[in-house]
């Protein structure tokens, strides 16, 4: 089995897929980021997320200690620098989430609530909302000037997609197959598209989030 290490010199980790170098194509636009994502922590006792570039770097983590704070999640630099905090928000209806900047838990930067319409012809997944309206649960969704992004697709079978609120694509969930043989790798380790009109932060902070409201492992089940 392949192996490939965080390009670091005290790497004592040894993640076993290798990143692909990707020909990118169709809606992988050149100037787009991709990144492999682990849906697993580097470190013991933990659930999470380690994501790596098309070269082997280490570039975001996850690390939720199993007795951690449940509702919160942090995403962090490849150094351990928080980037965003993902909070569960209490004490409202159905599934709801406020994105701060940093570790800070104050002044969120967007809100993200799942999409529970019975209607779901579009299989929409999510709506990103701005936290300063109607205090992050819009009551129109369908008000392009209340909508940041919206997601749609299955995250079950990594394959979304992240409109903004002109329908941009600006990034996207797919699986990834492996470098020599081509054959597909499973759920816990795909790809994230980022095109240049959003954050690669922002991205995988919905990644994160897709895992919470759809996700079927004990992180999941833990942290909410």
């Amino acid at each position: 089995m392949t192996k490939v290490y965080p390009n670091a010199a005290n790497a004592k980790f040894a993640p076993a897929y290798e990143p692909e170098k990707l020909m990118l194509s169709g809606s992988d636009k050149e100037d787009a980021t991709v990144l492999t994502v682990w849906k697993k922590s580097l470190l013991l006792n933990c659930n999470g997320f380690t994501v790596f570039d098309n070269k082997g770097n280490l570039v975001f983590r996850v690390d939720n200690y199993l007795a951690g704070h449940k509702g919160e999640i942090v995403l962090m630099d490849a150094c351990g620098k928080p980037l965003l905090t993902i909070r569960r928000k209490r004490l409202s209806l159905g599934d709801n989430w406020m994105v701060h900047d940093g570790e800070t838990a104050v002044n969120p930067r967007f809100c993200v609530r799942k999409n529970v319409s019975i209607l779901n012809n579009n299989k929409c997944l999510a709506h990103v909302t701005s936290a300063n309206n109607g205090k992050g649960e819009s009551k129109n969704y369908d008000n392009k000037n209340a909508m940041l992004y919206q997601v749609e697709g299955s995250y079950g079978q990594r394959c979304c997609a992240v409109y903004d609120n002109r329908r941009r694509m600006v990034a996207e969930i797919k699986r990834k197959e492996a470098a020599v043989g081509g054959v597909a790798l499973g759920v816990d380790v795909f790809r994230l598209i980022v095109q240049p009109e959003i954050d690669t932060s922002v991205a995988m902070a919905f990644v994160i989030l897709l895992d919470q409201m759809y996700g079927t492992s004990s992180f999941s089940r833990r942290t909410i």
